[in-house]
């Protein structure tokens, strides 16, 4: 199993971090050690003062697939998710700075919370979700499908042709403008729809 993560597909999220649009979706991965226990609380690593939570729409895929034509994405995947893509923003922007690597920022152990996986049956129109995530019972991110830059559809058939999607990868799909800093003690709870998906408490 990998994950697939999906940067800069919001625009807002670009604007508040100031960077570049991109012309293709930007494409990074995490280890399926980054995936955190279900039912774990993550503790902030000592490695960085800045973990960011970012919340994004996620997708199972169900099938192996190569060079997939976008028309045919949907056989693909049959469920659908919320994840929080936790990101050490310090280390990413030294590395950046530098123009090296930034794959332990974002890869590091713990670093993809995976909530509930819903049936997309159950959903009308997959390029018009709304979906939050609260910290300490806020909201503090809010977003559409309908404001991605690339859909669902488009990045699986995008990703497909440079890694073989196989059964029980997951794609991140990118988050929307919100993100910010986790603090012990915090409590981070994510809806899809209005039904809840994930909680995790910060240790």
């Amino acid at each position: 199993m990998k994950i697939i993560c999906i940067g800069r597909n919001y625009v807002d999220h670009i604007e508040e971090l100031a960077n570049e649009r991109p012309k293709d979706p930007v494409v990074f991965i995490k280890p399926d050690s980054a995936v955190l226990p279900k039912d774990q609380d993550f503790y902030i690593p000592d490695f960085s003062n800045e973990i960011h939570y970012e919340i994004e729409i996620l997708v199972k895929i169900k099938k192996v697939g190569k060079h997939i034509n976008e028309k045919f994405a949907h056989t693909y995947y049959d469920e659908i998710g919320l994840g929080i893509d936790f990101t050490a923003r310090d280390l990413q922007s030294r590395l950046k700075e530098k123009g090296l690597p930034w794959e332990i920022s974002k890869g590091f152990d713990g670093s993809a919370v995976i909530g509930k996986w819903v049936d997309k049956k159950n959903f009308q129109d997959l390029n018009d979700l709304n979906f939050s995530l609260s910290k300490n019972g806020t909201i503090v991110q809010k977003g559409n499908t309908a404001l991605m830059l690339w859909n669902i559809d488009s990045l699986i058939s995008y990703v497909s042709k440079f890694f073989m999607l196989k059964k029980g990868d997951i794609i991140f799909t990118g988050t929307p403008a919100g993100v910010g800093k986790i603090s012990a003690n915090d409590y981070l709870s994510a809806k899809l729809e209005g039904e809840e998906l994930l909680t995790v408490n910060i240790k």
